[in-house]
């Protein structure tokens, strides 16, 4: 079972068969109360007529003169206050539903269904009888009469007499249920025959419907596929054209694949640019051992130091990356900025040109301690490398919770306006040779600005007013109700 509904398509069918089939069946139903009520109610009117019609001659009729009920084909009975038939239709041979079954008067009833008195009597009563009144009142049952040798199903209305000639009467008129019946029957098979049509219409609709709308889906999937066998990023799935969830789907797809080609090829730049890098510092530290080896005098050990340093300090931005590429998010911690920036500054030994510091404000900020510390070093050894005579780093905080910013500038030749994004990309030296002397690897910046952006901030450069390079680090202000978290 589970296997047959795995598609959409034949879930949707489903679903949609059993949607119309539920309002159908409801539908049907209603309208088959409605029919039935409706003719079950004209049918009771006409017996309400016919009983109304009866005693309205009762009314006005002798007590001494034969009850006649007008030969018809529809039953109708006349009943004292005793329950004694008085009258009922000549062709009468069966009937229930009704207060008597009896189709004939008893024996012993008076004549033409009156009472015993003789006539002076009679005059006295009629002298003192109340004025006859035919009940407002209509009471309803269903039952079944013989009429001549036919039975069928009638609707009785019961209509009351009081004070006639002849007592309290009660008159029971029949209205034939043959139409209610045909009718109702009628419609009922109309609906066990077109109800599973329509079923089967709308399971052919929706079936061929769905599977329309889902074929781009299917070429999407069959392209990812391919895609997935060849390992081809390059490739892309079809979007259809039309303006609809699949084909925001498609076009989402797509700007995923992107992205993902996007990050292998920097991924794959990025192996070749560290394995680029550590063959210089490695090959120059094996040629320096193998040379001290062979020669001891000859052993340039503060060469060799200097290559270790190199390594360990392009192993510790290599590991950084990595972390920063998993998707390693900062800590919660509340930093100050500006005690951060001093704590930095305070354990630099052997700077090219002094560092000045400047502090505005309270600048206090969320994430990382060990990660901005990072930040501050790249930045302030980047302006080490290009100044010529000072570095100046100026902290400036908000108002509370307003965020902060961090500027180190130089009095170097500056970053030209067309390199000022460039400068940011892994492995880029617009100045190859003195970055490489000063042992730069082109990662500092880059991983300046990786850092910046996981903590919600900006790392920007302008033109210094030395006329040097300005880096500009924002960073927003501490957000309140903050966790102290663990440091990266």
């Amino acid at each position: 079972m589970s296997r047959t509904l795995g598609s959409v398509r034949a879930r949707a069918t489903l679903a949609a068969t059993l949607v119309v089939a539920v309002a159908l069946v409801a539908a049907g139903t209603a309208l088959l109360l409605a029919l039935r009520s409706s003719l079950t109610g004209e049918a009771g009117r006409a017996a309400d007529s016919s009983a109304r019609r009866v005693a309205t001659t009762l009314v006005t009729q002798p007590a001494t003169d034969a009850i006649d009920l007008d030969d018809g084909d529809e039953p109708v009975q006349v009943v004292d206050a005793d329950g004694r038939l008085l009258a009922a239709t000549e062709d009468l041979e069966h009937i229930t539903g009704t207060e008597t079954e009896q189709v004939r008067p008893a024996d012993g009833a008076p004549a033409g269904g009156g009472g015993d008195d003789d006539g002076d009597d009679g005059d006295e009563d009629d002298a003192g009888r109340t004025r006859p009144e035919v009940s407002d009142d209509t009471r309803y049952t269903d039952g079944e009469a013989t009429i001549d040798g036919d039975t069928a199903d009638y609707r009785f209305a019961a209509v009351e007499v009081d004070d006639t000639p002849r007592g309290d009467l009660t008159v029971y008129a029949g209205a034939p249920l043959a139409a209610e019946r045909s009718a109702v029957t009628t419609a009922s098979t109309a609906m066990l025959i077109g109800f599973p049509v329509l079923l089967v219409v709308v399971a052919g609709v929706t079936w061929l419907v769905t599977r329309r709308a889902l074929r781009p889906v299917e070429g999407i999937r069959a392209e990812m596929a391919a895609i997935t066998a060849s390992r081809d990023l390059g490739r892309r799935v079809p979007v259809p054209d039309t303006h609809d969830e699949v084909a925001r789907l498609a076009r989402t797809t797509n700007e995923t694949l992107a992205a993902l080609a996007d990050s292998v090829e920097r991924q794959r730049r990025f192996v070749a640019d560290a394995s680029h890098e550590l063959r210089s510092p490695i090959a120059s530290l094996r040629t320096q051992l193998e040379v001290g080896a062979a020669h001891p005098e000859l052993l340039d050990v503060p060469g060799a130091v200097e290559d270790t340093v190199r390594l360990q300090e392009l192993a510790a931005d290599l590991l950084l990356l990595a972390r920063l590429d998993a998707g390693e998010r900062p800590g919660g911690t509340a930093v100050d900025l500006a005690a951060l920036v001093r704590e930095e500054l305070s354990q630099r030994v052997g700077d090219r040109v002094p560092v000045e510091t400047a502090t505005r404000g309270e600048a206090r900020v969320t994430g990382s301690r060990g990660q901005l510390a990072r930040v501050v070093a790249n930045l302030v050894d980047n302006a080490q490398r290009h100044a010529r005579t000072a570095v100046r780093v100026t902290v400036e905080g908000g108002a509370a919770g307003q965020g902060a910013r961090l500027t180190v500038s130089d009095d170097g030749d500056g970053v030209p306006e067309a390199e000022r994004e460039r400068v940011f990309e892994r492995f880029v030296r617009l100045d190859d040779a003195r970055s490489r002397d000063g042992g730069g690897a082109g990662l500092g910046l880059a991983i300046a600005r990786d850092v910046a952006e996981r903590h919600g901030g900006t790392l920007t450069v302008r033109t210094a007013p030395e006329g040097g390079a300005l880096f500009e680090l924002t960073l927003p202000g501490r957000r309140s109700g903050t966790e102290t978290g663990r440091e990266n």
